[in-house]
């Protein structure tokens, strides 16, 4: 039986830690050995309960500063490096790499002879020349690349060993929505789920919350209440102005704002950063809730503009409003939206995943 070695930077509960807790669950379920190193606290230490993981743990966090970052994520790396050759003598290990970001692992594995499988979630080149650095080491390291869209593997300039695999959700979560669409269309609730990150469109939402008041908007931030206070305030950002917007902190489960919203943004701005897959996408039409997502990336590849959901860029606000005010004032039109939205969503299936993930580790 494999023994598989699991290395992830950021313990939290954005999409990268949610697929691999999923994947992680279905080879331990099977009495696979499973090694996790990362991070403290997150959606991975649901693991715990397992007899037969063990967990590495180590402080870390992401600052305001971006040079504190950049030393804590160098810190992290040489720790990871390190720690990594006290499976120099196990035999049957796979070093299973999620995100680019576990560099130090990944090198730890090669220079070990061991196998290495990345679970590429992010587009590199889209981004700066540190993340396109880190795509070309993952390029050069690993045995196998599993990518989350085809548009995402098709930035790669290596072609074989290249498995592209969706994303897809967990059952437990999939059994805590609730899909009614008739119930939902009465709501009148907008819903975002994002960061604190400049590309994300926290800004638009908020603008887009008071250009709307008729509607109640909810955003949830996958961060401390702190550093949400300390963003709005540095931004100049009104959170009351309007009276129906409705800002929450990190939170560990997220399903009961999608039971209680109508509609779901992604206001990921293409000219700063492209979604790779959109997990909160395949969430909310999952719940029979019409997104409106950007219209680039492997987000957009979810979406089947007016029929599933809409396409739109995060600067035509016009264009939204009138999105969001036709779906919200149609009944009839919101209604064939979210059932052609949960119907696509169907074909992301769980264990169809976890399969073609544990047949690329063996």
């Amino acid at each position: 039986m494999k023994h598989i070695v699991c290395f992830h930077l950021f313990n939290d509960y954005s999409g990268s830690p949610k697929v691999l807790r999923m994947v992680l669950e279905g080879m331990l379920k099977k009495g696979y050995r499973v090694d996790l190193v990362s991070s403290k606290g997150g959606v991975l230490d649901e693991l715990l309960h397992y007899p037969n993981l063990r967990k590495h743990s180590y402080p870390y966090r992401f600052s305001s500063n971006g040079a504190v970052t950049m030393l804590r994520y160098g810190l992290v790396q040489l720790f990871t490096f390190f720690l990594s050759f006290r499976w120099m003598f196990c035999k049957d290990v796979v070093f299973y790499i999620n995100t680019l970001l576990p560099v130090g692992p990944a090198l730890a594995g090669r220079l070990m002879g061991k196998r290495v499988v990345y679970h590429y979630h992010e587009n590199a080149f889209v981004k700066g020349a540190f993340y396109k650095g880190l795509a070309a080491m993952m390029e050069r390291l690993a045995h196998r690349i599993v990518c989350v869209s085809e548009y995402q593997a098709s930035f790669l300039k290596r072609k074989e060993k290249v498995t592209v695999i969706p994303n897809a959700l967990p059952e437990a979560f999939v059994q805590r929505l609730k899909p009614d669409p008739e119930a939902a269309f009465e709501r009148k609730t907008v819903l975002m789920l994002g960061s604190l990150k400049e590309y994300k469109g926290t800004k638009e939402f908020i603008q887009l919350s008071q250009r709307l008041p008729q509607y109640r908007f909810v955003l949830v931030i996958n961060d401390t209440q702190e550093n949400i206070d300390k963003y709005l305030n540095n931004n100049n950002l009104n959170r009351t102005r309007g009276g129906n917007l409705t800002i929450y902190a990190r939170q560990s489960d997220v399903s009961p704002f999608y039971n209680s919203s109508s509609i779901v943004l992604s206001l990921t701005n293409p000219r700063l950063a492209i979604e790779t897959f959109g997990l909160t996408t395949l969430e909310a039409m999952n719940n029979a809730l019409p997104v409106i997502v950007p219209i680039k990336g492997g987000i957009a590849e979810l979406v089947e503009d007016g029929v599933n959901g809409f396409k739109t860029d995060i600067s035509d606000m016009q264009s939204m409003e009138k999105q969001i005010t036709l779906l919200l004032n149609d009944k009839m039109y919101y209604i064939a939206m979210a059932e052609k939205a949960r119907a696509c969503s169907m074909t992301y299936n769980a264990a169809h995943m976890r399969t073609q993930i544990e047949t690329i580790m063996n």
